[in-house]
């Protein structure tokens, strides 16, 4: 057993490494194409275009590593069929499913890798590939997550602030509104205005401050302070530094951040969400597709007929990625919840797939 498992497992990974390069090949020659009289124009070098290039294969990999797999089991299983290999396992009384069981445990693998590939590398490169080409390449100032202007953020007790400049460099505000609402009838309750604020000690000190408090829409009382470190604003400085970066640039718990900081800011986060989700469910499509290609390595038809459940089990890979996409957009869009759209493709075609793997042939 342990000599047909390493040859399974040595073919599968042969044949996966040369699928992948030919993929990466092709996929940088077409954006190479389409993208290099851009690049040049903007000022590329052949030292930063190599660079610009080299950066984008962590992406190539995550993206189609799906496919990557699919193709390769599909090729290993019908190399198997033509040549009367699977015939030969199960003469020696192992079954397919026994003997493709190196196939799941690399799928596994892979699964667990393409996700710390994309956890770790992808953000990375995106990041660094990004800094190649706004700043090296076309010359831009990097973009400055620490000046923030006209923000508005919800606080935690029905609080709604505006600012209107935040400086992450001094720690200071500009222009503050902050309006609370009664959670009993939501009608205001207090007013609080300043024209700056302060971060010292861990608490913000207003200058110019009014307080206005209001009992069903009549105000009640008035108070001005020229300065005060009363503690009227539940925010501190971190929450606005708000990352500028695409999901694809952030880590798992970076992305996690973020989505708390949207929250607090008051704006929506499908997109975010819907992209948490998938830096788990996504690399799980690597395990998903393999129980789409066994079936072949089963088949006792004839090589026409081999090559038609070939195209039926590539078929079912591009729909899968096809449904990814549009359910994904369908989140995006709050069509339906964020998590549904991670998740939903998975577990159908999680079922689907071991319905094809019990009509194998034993």
């Amino acid at each position: 057993m342990r000599i047909l498992d390493k040859y399974i497992t040595r073919e599968f990974l042969r044949t996966f490494l040369i699928i992948f390069i030919s993929f990466a090949v092709v996929l940088i020659v077409i954006d190479v194409i389409d993208n290099l009289p851009r690049l040049l124009r903007s000022g590329a070098t052949l030292k930063l275009g190599l660079i610009y290039y080299l950066l984008r294969l962590p992406y190539i990999f995550v993206l189609t590593a799906p496919v990557t797999v699919l193709i390769t089991g599909l090729f290993l299983m019908n190399s198997l069929s033509k040549h009367n290999e699977s015939v030969a396992i199960r003469a020696a009384g192992v079954s397919i499913k026994r003997a493709m069981l190196p196939l799941f445990a690399l799928g596994l693998l892979i699964s667990v890798g393409v996700a710390l590939f994309g956890e770790y590398v992808l953000p990375w490169a995106e990041k660094t590939r990004s800094y190649v080409y706004n700043v090296q390449i076309k010359g831009e100032q990097e973009e400055d997550a620490m000046l923030k202007a006209r923000v508005h953020y919800q606080g935690k007790q029905n609080d709604f602030y505006y600012f209107g400049f935040f400086d992450g460099y001094q720690n200071t505000l500009r222009v503050i509104d902050l309006t609370k609402l009664d959670p009993k009838d939501k009608e205001i309750a207090e007013r609080v205005t300043a024209s700056a604020a302060v971060w010292r000690d861990n608490k913000w000190s207003l200058q110019d401050c009014e307080i206005r408090r209001f009992d069903k829409g009549v105000q009640t009382s008035y108070q001005y302070f020229a300065n005060t470190d009363l503690p009227l604003l539940d925010v501190t400085p971190q929450d606005f530094v708000r990352i500028t970066k695409k999901t694809l640039s952030l880590k798992f718990f970076e992305l996690r951040d973020y989505i708390t900081r949207l929250h607090k800011m008051g704006e929506k986060t499908n997109r975010e969400v819907v992209d948490l989700h998938m830096k788990i469910a996504f690399p799980l499509t690597n395990l998903i597709v393999i129980f789409f290609f066994i079936p072949i390595a089963t088949s006792n038809v004839r090589s026409r007929g081999r090559g038609l459940i070939f195209l039926l089990g590539l078929l079912v890979c591009f729909v899968y990625l096809i449904i990814v996409r549009i359910v994904q957009s369908l989140g995006y869009n709050a069509v339906i919840p964020p998590i549904w759209a991670a998740w939903l493709p998975n577990a159908f075609f999680t079922l689907l797939g071991l319905a094809f793997l019990r009509k194998a042939e034993i």
